[in-house]
């Protein structure tokens, strides 16, 4: 146990939460506020970059991010409702601040704002940290929120900046302006550390804060921990607590190191009910559902010889639409979601989940298994009685494995030809193999990114030609990627609230039939912290773990 740091953290944290058993044992009722002044949580993972124009869609680093920069909008703690943020005024066509044709967008920035580094807010910083997150266009970054749809931006004065789109857009406030990757930077801050240079990171900025949010960046120790500090010159409220977000414990660290009370938040899932729920001082947060359903990607685009020597499928396995159908209706979705969800989640046909706009109630679901038409999907493509074996690649030790060995458990048990071979591998291993391009794998399960509008998830996740259409070669396989495309680019530019709501109930029936993934669930929200935690507020459009820190005291 003494060979490495986390392992030592792991022994300590056992041991106390044992010393807590028998003073609770004696006759004590009550627990003094552990590590007053500091809000800790136990995150998952570690950041890769703090960089806003380098950070992946969904890596550790936005939850950072999001605590010490800030953007011009912002998602409330109440739901998707856009609240100003480096802007005054959230722009609308009544306010006069979007144009008539829906084209060009007008920001009021706020006066008085101070970095970090003290320089002071003006239009030319929120120009240039748009600007330079396109000229960095970094292939893990994610400049096309920007660049995929911004033609110009533009400073009119010292406090007004403004945008000019590609063309009309029902997205932009709530899913280009609230990104991640639009915070904005200290122009002063990164021009005095190696600037911005095309297609290479700033090593200063990755490492390194230079915002105006509510909390500045005090430390980051690798492998341990990252310690903010509260902004004492924030143009806002200001956070109540200093935080250290502990990095990279595991499931029952994190549960022990709750109900000890070493940690006031923790990175939870449904799987962490049965261990916490009910424990004294600890608090469990449940309702409503997150908005990134849990998903097995098909891969329509696989480089020939790079299966593993297991796999026995052809290359285009899945072009054939009966077998993806066959697959949906295989998976045991009682056994995950009543299983490693503990109850919490529900079934939603593709991705476009329950609670964003246009999602259809009446739209058709794979949401019980039905053997009976698997079979029949598998007998009329012809391996029902030949078989097949096939690898699924995912993280090890959390809801993703677990949904692939529900996914093995159900094809295994329906017909003992056919083989699922559950490849969980550190994180590492899977985020390395998850971004190649090809992917070198036939099946792989992760989540969703979180957004608050349609148009990123038909877009990303269903587009024959958007992210994961081009990798995974989606028009090899749908029956009519044309008209896929169609409804997607269109409902993106439907200011119809209407046309634009019937487009996606069109889309769901279409990918019904046409299904390029398989989703388990949509899991549902789950969040453990010390009850001495005052003002919790969870918001899932906020980056996992999904809290602002500056809304906790304790």
């Amino acid at each position: 146990l003494f060979r490495s740091g986390r392992s030592m953290q792991k022994l300590l944290i056992i041991t106390q939460t044992i010393l807590l058993g028998i003073f609770l044992s004696v006759g004590a009722q009550a627990q003094a506020v552990k590590n007053p002044g500091i809000l800790v949580h136990a995150a998952d993972d570690e950041a890769t970059t703090l960089d806003p124009a380098q950070v992946e869609a969904g890596e550790g680093g936005e939850t950072v991010i999001l605590q010490v920069y800030d953007r011009l909008l912002e998602f409330g703690p109440s739901g998707p409702q856009l609240i100003p943020g480096l802007a005054s005024t959230v722009p609308t066509i009544a306010n006069g601040m979007i144009s008539e044709d829906g084209m060009t967008y007008t920001f009021k920035i706020r006066e008085g704002v101070v970095f970090h580094d003290g320089t002071d807010l003006t239009a030319d910083d929120v120009k240039f940290s748009w600007d330079r997150i396109v000229e960095m266009d970094l292939p893990e970054g994610q400049a096309g929120v920007i660049a995929d749809i911004v033609t110009d931006t533009k400073v009119i004065d010292d406090y007004t900046f403004q945008v000019t789109l590609s063309g009309p857009s029902a997205s932009f406030l709530n899913s280009t302006v609230v990104s991640m990757a639009a915070s904005i930077v200290s122009q002063d801050a990164v021009m005095a550390n190696g600037g911005v240079v095309a297609g290479e990171p700033n090593e200063y900025m990755a490492q390194n804060v230079a915002g105006t949010g509510p909390y500045k960046l005090k430390a980051w120790n690798r492998g341990e921990n990252i310690l903010l500090d509260i902004n004492e010159n924030y143009w806002g409220e200001n956070a109540k607590l200093a935080a250290r977000i502990e990095i990279g414990a595991e499931p029952d660290v994190r549960v022990l190191g709750l109900r000890a009370g070493n940690y006031d938040t923790i990175e939870t899932d449904p799987s962490f009910v049965a261990d916490i729920e009910g424990a004294d001082g600890v608090t469990l947060h449940t309702g409503g559902l997150l908005l990134e359903p849990i998903h097995v990607g098909f891969n329509l685009n696989i480089p020939e010889g790079s299966l593993p020597k297991e796999d026995t499928i052809p290359t285009d396995f899945f072009h054939d639409p009966r077998i993806r159908q066959a697959f949906n209706y295989a998976f045991d979705y009682d056994a995950f979601l009543y299983g490693p969800l503990a109850g919490f989640g529900q079934f939603n046909p593709h991705y476009l989940p329950i609670g964003i706009f246009g999602h259809d109630a009446d739209a058709p679901v794979y949401g019980a298994q039905d053997k009976a038409k698997a079979e029949a999907l598998f007998r009329e493509a012809g391996y029902w009685d030949k078989g097949f074996s096939v690898s699924v690649i995912t993280e090890e030790s959390n809801l993703f494995a677990d949904a692939a060995l529900v996914l093995k458990d159900s094809m295994e048990g329906m017909n003992p030809n056919f083989r699922i071979n559950v490849l969980a591998v550190a994180e590492a291993v899977f985020d390395e193999a998850h971004a190649q391009n090809p992917i070198e794998y036939a099946m792989w399960v992760k989540n969703a990114d979180p957004f608050a509008d349609p148009h990123p998830y038909m877009s990303a996740y269903q587009h024959p030609d958007g992210e994961w259409g081009e990798v995974h070669g989606f028009a090899n396989g749908y029956r009519n990627p044309e008209k896929i495309a169609e409804l997607i680019d269109g409902a993106s530019i439907e200011l119809d609230v209407d046309k634009r709501a019937a487009m996606y109930s069109e889309l769901q029936r279409l990918l019904f039939d046409d299904p390029m993934w398989l989703i388990t669930a949509q899991e549902g929200v789950t969040m453990a912290y010390r009850s001495w935690v005052k003002g919790f507020q969870m918001n899932p459009l906020w980056p996992r773990p999904s809290l602002r820190f500056a809304y906790l005291d304790k």
